[in-house]
């Protein structure tokens, strides 16, 4: 089986849609599958028409420079067009016997229609709506022309594409109300590889010393809509009761300027740390200084639909998970068994729930030995890449279909 898979960007970047891609890709080759990587032209710095990135060739996309990709209407077709193209060109010379394509939609375009001229089966991807997420950031309004016409061209690639994958319950569920038969769906959730994650001892990081109080750790993209600000505003009542804690804040994005402008706001300077992003080689020690994870997304349409990867990291890293009550939270955490929930966008309810949690210790052992079965056992990546076998057998049921 040679899959041709089609990415919106990929390794040297960082970011969860690149370490899924990574897992994914890991998997597939143990499993015995061939693997081509394509990225679209939106992949940033494309100055090569192929990039190695540790063990991965990338082949990518020149970005279009006709009149239509500098006008607003024209660019996104610009994009298809372009695209579409570049998988032309690779398949001629790799060969594949299907296009596995990853959300957005623009990539599921234009792989159905260099599917339709090649009679090459198309599986479609969808990791998130990125209308939703466009809403979220603010680069896009809610229900509106163009988050409309990203809908239903979604539901046109789902409808065409020989099988679609989704990453949780969520997606496949909004997918089925749209009439996307639900046979036609396989749910390849969101996994981890628990060795990396396991607990390193205790070693020092900048900034951060074992034993220097309680640690509270988010690590992550600064996202509005991942609500941090609401935990800034829940620190000052768990300071009252817990004046050692600390909050450490890791990693970054749009939101960054605004969360430290409101931490000094605040007078929390000497409580919340900073430390910009880190190397992936880093996260498993942020984990093993940490007393609790904590996640406190808001309550929309992005949060309730799509589960995220990190609070699995933490589970795998042997700490205790503190989410807020989102649908994409309750698919990975069963509330006082793998995990504490909360009620989403309420800064009170976030605050009692963790100092309730670090007065009462007795109450971990147990939920921290169910969340580390729970993601060994039903959140690996060998198990989770397996669902594509039955995506891809449904997609081309002959000769070089997916075996063991």
């Amino acid at each position: 089986m040679r899959i041709l898979h089609i990415l919106d960007h990929s390794a040297p970047l960082q970011s969860g849609y690149v370490f899924r891609t990574l897992a994914i890709l890991r998997q597939q080759r143990e499993f015995g599958w061939e693997t081509i990587q394509l990225t679209g032209p939106k992949h940033p710095s494309q100055t090569r028409m192929a990039d190695q990135a540790g063990e991965w060739l990338f082949h990518r996309t020149p970005p279009a420079h006709t009149l239509a990709a500098r006008l607003p209407v024209l660019r996104q077709s610009a994009v298809v067009t372009a695209l579409e193209k570049r998988i032309l060109e690779l398949a001629e010379s790799c060969r594949p016997d299907l296009l596995h394509a990853h959300s957005p939609v623009l990539n599921g375009l234009a792989a159905l229609r260099a599917g339709q001229r090649l009679g090459i089966p198309v599986v479609y991807e969808i990791r998130a709506f990125w209308e939703d997420a466009a809403a979220s950031h603010g680069t896009g309004r809610a229900w509106g022309a163009r988050y409309r016409l990203t809908r239903a061209l979604e539901t046109l690639v789902a409808r065409r594409a020989k099988a679609v994958t989704v990453i949780c319950e969520g997606l496949r569920r909004d997918l089925t109300a749209r009439g996307i038969p639900a046979d036609k769906i396989t749910i390849v959730p969101n996994a981890v590889d628990a060795e990396r994650f396991r607990t390193p001892p205790p070693a020092s990081l900048p900034g951060l010393t074992p034993g220097d109080g309680e640690i509270l750790l988010y690590l992550g993209s600064f996202y509005a809509y991942e609500g941090l600000s609401l935990l800034l505003d829940a620190l000052p009542a768990i300071l009252a009761r817990r004046p050692r804690a600390r909050l450490v804040l890791v990693g970054g994005g749009p939101e960054e300027a605004r969360l430290r402008s409101q931490a000094d706001r605040m007078g929390l300077t000497g409580k919340v740390l900073f430390t910009g992003r880190t190397e992936p080689e880093l996260t498993a020690r942020y984990y093993g200084l940490a007393d609790l994870l904590v996640y406190p997304r808001l309550p929309m349409r992005l949060t309730d639909l799509v589960t995220p990867l990190k609070p699995l990291e933490a589970m795998a890293a042997g700490r205790l998970v503190v989410a807020s009550n989102v649908g994409g939270h309750q698919e990975l955490i069963a509330h006082g068994e793998t995990g504490f929930l909360f009620p989403a966008g309420r800064a009170e309810a976030l605050a009692e729930t963790v100092v309730a949690l670090l007065e009462d210790r007795s109450r971990w052992e147990p939920v921290l030995r169910r969340a580390g079965r729970f993601v060994r056992e039903a959140r690996n990546w060998r198990m989770s890449v397996a669902g594509y076998r039955q995506a891809y057998a449904a997609a081309c049921p002959a000769p070089g279909k997916p075996d063991t």
